[in-house]
């Protein structure tokens, strides 16, 4: 087989990668709700397109709307960067399946970049470019100028997306890597939001300007720029794809805590210590768990220490991100890290539901964490005790049901110790896991609305209260429904175990 038509089954097995998870092929509703939430946010970037436009176009004493818009191009790049790490994988985390096939990784690591560059996700803001750019650049200075700022913000874009890639594979490796692109962007909002007047402002209109006339200059430099990007993640990736999937032997573990005053809860206490010990001992849950608390603290910083996020959205999303983030990590993937070991878990009657109890137990002590991260934002009145208490008790009684609920569906067997090649979940659960970030958000806002501002958050605690009390007949239906599937599941589990 040469090379082309190797590169044409590599991208049809990619594509059909996520179409054929089970969790598609079977609900309906997630296929639904995929789509659902693409068109939502596609009309949200298309409404703002329209509104920025004409909302532009008069306001800022003759100054064109596009040169405004272009002043602001590090803040779309910024947003553009951190919203990737919910929604792509590394080529490393791709090229791991094809490990024990004879072709060369070097070529695979090529494709995946390749693909990466040319990914459909790279033109997703173009929703609301193309109809800001029709009214503010293609009217008054032709199509020729529209094409031209249309493909320098791809190449930006594409840009920003190696970008990530690079620091996501260093996250990946380590978490302290993190501070890099934290760094980098913490030092860009302050040259930015600290001076009277941004300093960065002209000369990010003058890039685009350039491109809108076809200079060639900036074209050649940003292309330069993805070049530079890519060399370095190939050189980067396929260096920790030979380290870690080459690796024999795990290092030994000296010393491991019993923690033995769980031992009279009997089996529940162990299934307990199992979810303790998966966060201390296993590479990819302890940096799931990392990250999310980090996220958490950066957060409630920013909004302690700037304006930032003052508005009433913002807040309500600080808030329910801090409450929400820990339990989302591992609970849309529940039963994945499992599959390592689902058939010992199979051979004894009911552990299914003692380890659903477990993880409900243990995911509801963590919501101890958050009431601390925020108390100086309650202390200062940028977030309610209201706010606190309405968060805690939905996220508890009515968001973690629902992430249980992924507990019926998965079936695909995630590495608990393999952090550059390891899966990441799939397209499904990433899809649910921003549902779970967002609606709650929007059914608060209703409730206050309707309630009146204290009123609203007693009405989410008592919905949650309400979710708590009941969790042992939600945890049982969740175990029936398992069991049910649990041939099909167990199936999945296996075949997936060493993809």
């Amino acid at each position: 087989m040469n090379k082309y038509k190797l590169y044409k089954l590599i991208n049809q097995n990619a594509d059909l990668k996520d179409k054929r998870h089970p969790m598609l092929d079977k609900n309906r509703f997630m296929k639904f709700l995929m789509i659902f939430m693409w068109l939502y946010y596609a009309a949200i970037l298309l409404f703002l397109g329209v509104v920025m436009a004409m909302g532009m176009k008069h306001s800022y004493n003759g100054v064109a709307a596009f040169h405004v818009f272009d002043g602001g191009l590090l803040y779309v790049l910024m947003i553009d960067f951190w919203m990737r790490f919910g929604l792509q994988e590394t080529p490393a985390q791709n090229v791991q399946p094809y490990s024990l096939l004879p072709i060369r990784r070097s070529f695979l690591m090529n494709v995946y970049l390749t693909r990466s560059g040319f990914a459909w996700g790279n033109l997703f803001w173009f929703f609301l470019l193309i109809p800001f750019g029709l009214i503010t650049i293609a009217i008054p200075l032709g199509w020729g100028a529209f094409f031209g700022w249309l493909l320098g913000w791809w190449m930006l874009l594409v840009a920003n997306g190696f970008a990530y890639l690079f620091c996501r594979a260093l996250i990946l490796k380590h978490l302290a890597w993190t501070l890099l692109p934290a760094a980098i962007h913490g030092a860009l909002l302050a040259i930015m939001l600290v001076p009277d007047k941004n300093p960065l402002d002209m000369p990010c209109t003058i890039l685009m300007y350039d491109f809108l006339r076809w200079k060639l200059l900036p074209f050649i430099y940003v292309g330069g720029l993805i070049a530079f990007l890519y060399w370095a993640n190939y050189r980067l990736q396929i260096g920790m794809v030979y380290d870690e999937v080459g690796k024999k032997e795990e290092k030994e573990i000296k010393h491991a805590t019993q923690f033995n005053f769980l031992n009279r809860y009997g089996k529940l206490g162990e299934y307990f210590k199992l979810e303790i010990k998966q966060r201390l001992r296993n590479k990819t849950v302890r940096m799931s768990f990392f990250v999310g608390l980090g996220f958490m603290i950066l957060l409630s910083t920013i909004s302690y220490f700037t304006p930032a996020y003052d508005g009433s959205f913002m807040r309500s999303f600080i808030c329910l991100y801090n409450y929400i983030v820990l339990g989302m990590m591992t609970l849309v993937t529940i039963m994945c890290y499992e599959g390592n070991y689902i058939d010992g878990l199979m051979s004894r009657r009911e552990s299914i539901l003692q380890l659903l109890q477990a993880k409900y137990y243990f995911n509801v002590l963590l919501l101890i964490i958050p009431p601390i991260i925020l108390l100086p934002l309650m202390i200062i009145g940028k977030i309610s005790v209201w706010m606190n208490v309405g968060y805690f008790f939905f996220t508890a009684g009515v968001l973690y049901p629902l992430l249980f609920q992924m507990a019926v569906y998965n079936n695909n067997t995630l590495p608990m110790n393999q952090k550059i090649t390891s899966k990441q979940g799939n397209t499904a659960q990433q899809i649910f896991s921003m549902v779970i970030l967002f609606l709650p958000i929007g059914f608060e806002k209703a409730a206050t609305a309707l309630l009146g501002d204290p009123w609203g958050y007693v009405f989410l605690a008592l919905l949650g209260i309400a979710g708590i009390a009941t969790h042992q007949y939600w945890l049982r239906n969740v175990y029936k429904r398992f069991m049910t599937r649990r041939y099909k599941n167990m199936e999945g589990f296996r075949a997936s175990r060493n993809s």
